[in-house]
């Protein structure tokens, strides 16, 4: 990280450089890695959701209209959330990018 820790016996400083170009650019890389883990586990909760809405309909503790309707909100939720996700990847990369 290039950080110097000093001590003067009462407080310990720890002196952080400023970040390099190249450094920015692996930050960037690092979150747009944690963004894609993140929509992935939103898309495997929504599959997961998917597949017990299916058990429902199969073994008819639910009607079609029931399942189509929670079908539905599920789809609009994820959306919203995986754009959610992509929005703070955005705004973090012009954070990191920014001089």
């Amino acid at each position: 990280m290039g950080v110097n820790p000093t001590n003067d016996g009462t407080l310990i400083r720890v002196a952080v450089p400023q970040l390099t170009e190249e450094r920015r650019r692996e930050l960037v890389k690092q979150a747009r890695h944690k963004g894609e883990e993140a929509r992935v586990s939103v898309r495997n909760i929504r599959r997961k959701a998917m597949e017990e809405l299916h058990r429902i309909r199969k073994e008819g503790e639910a009607g079609e209209d029931e399942v189509g309707r929670a079908e539905k909100d599920l789809e609009k939720t994820t959306h919203q959330y995986v754009t959610q996700i992509d929005e703070l990847v955005k705004h973090k990369e012009g954070e990191l990018l920014e001089v």
